[in-house]
């Protein structure tokens, strides 16, 4: 049996997530199946009752995918109770080029993203500048306050 990895983050607004980390990964909005013009109108076709989705939900992408298709699919599920706690587990997104890149070139790396990722609505946490033990890293969030790394 084959088995494919889907990773779910719970949100408020899925298209303002969408919008984020198709920017953050290089992912696209994952297209509605079969020709559908969104996927409210594929749900409607397959059976799904509309009054069983939630207003909006379907209108728009509310998952993205990587376009080479090695990446796992990202759906944003709306939830209605906001986050409150930090994550158990988050995303590190890993741009430096690993132990064998020194790390001035490694620490320029990260930068450059986190000051595009910023630039698209996150936040900066902290920065994780460790010379002695040959690592730097920072810690954003998302628009909605999901964790994040960047390595």
């Amino acid at each position: 049996m084959e088995m494919t990895l889907q990773l779910v983050i719970d949100c408020a607004d899925p298209r303002r997530l969408v919008d984020f980390w198709t920017e953050a990964l290089g992912y696209v909005p994952e297209p509605p199946p079969g020709g559908h013009s969104t996927w409210r109108e594929y749900w409607s076709d397959m059976g799904v009752p509309a009054e069983e989705l939630p207003e909006g939900a379907g209108d728009a992408p509310e998952s993205i995918v990587d376009p080479a298709g090695r990446g796992p699919r990202v759906w944003f599920q709306r939830v209605p109770e906001p986050k409150t706690v930090k994550n158990r587990v988050h995303l590190d997104l890993k741009v430096g080029g690993g132990r064998g890149v020194p790390l001035a070139v490694r620490t320029e790396r990260v930068t450059a993203t986190v000051e595009r990722l910023t630039g698209a609505g996150a936040t900066v946490l902290r920065i994780m500048d460790e010379p002695e033990m040959e690592y730097y890293a920072v810690v954003l969030q998302d628009p909605e306050g999901n964790e994040f790394c960047v390595v």
